[in-house]
């Protein structure tokens, strides 16, 4: 890949994040961490110190070279980010799809089965992407915008609402189409950075820019 990324220390968050409804349901998303799997492959192959808090995905990552810390629910997950970024972080990527909602009250038993209609309030969860730059204020922070469908155009305005939630140093707006993935990485002036179809393309543009800025 020719980029070199020697001894930085880089935090990197995938896959999805359950919430609990009952003693046994959860809610989730479709997220398969595997961009978030590759990001953290080609960090390693280009000498970075990888840690990679990795949700309950279909096909766990299993690396030699990268620390694996894993998660399911979002309260582990906040809990794992808030420890790894008190320690000495050069970057943080941020890919994982963090529940936006949990129940306002979840079950501690088993819901019946018999029920015929069941109703259930959410509530917002809190932004985790807002604690990096708190606790880690020199971190280089990429934060990611998962849509339906993105162009040019949306990825701008997507990215500018990231911008002004995270102080993201670089936001990351991707889709899975029926085409398959493509995203747009763009900085805090509106410049698009890279576009990428594939997730190949994407991690070896992130990483790109990554040595470039660490």
């Amino acid at each position: 890949m020719g980029y070199s990324l020697k001894n930085k220390k880089i935090l990197i968050t995938c896959g999805p994040t359950w919430v609990p409804i009952d003693a046994v349901r959860v809610v989730s998303n479709i997220s398969s961490g595997a961009l978030g799997q590759r990001v953290a492959l080609d960090c390693a192959r280009s000498g970075a110190k990888v840690t990679l808090l990795e949700g309950p995905v279909a096909v766990p990552l299993s690396s030699r070279s990268i620390r694996i810390l894993k998660f399911c629910f979002f309260d582990e997950l906040q809990k794992l980010l808030k420890q790894e970024l008190r320690k000495d972080i050069d970057a943080v990527i941020h890919a994982a799809a963090v529940a936006d909602y949990k129940l306002k009250r979840p079950v501690r038993h088993k819901l019946a089965s018999a029920k015929k209609t069941l109703r259930l309030e959410f509530v917002a969860t809190p932004k985790l992407i807002r604690t990096v730059k708190r606790l880690a204020p020199k971190a280089f922070l990429a934060g990611f915008k998962l849509e339906p469908h993105i162009s040019r155009k949306s990825a701008r305005r997507k990215a500018r609402e990231l911008f002004r939630e995270a102080d993201c140093d670089v936001v990351v707006a991707n889709a899975l189409t029926a085409r398959g993935y493509k995203g747009f990485i763009l900085d805090k002036d509106d410049a698009l950075l890279a576009s990428a179809a594939g997730r190949a393309k994407m991690s070896k543009a992130l990483v790109r820019i990554l040595s470039e800025q660490l």
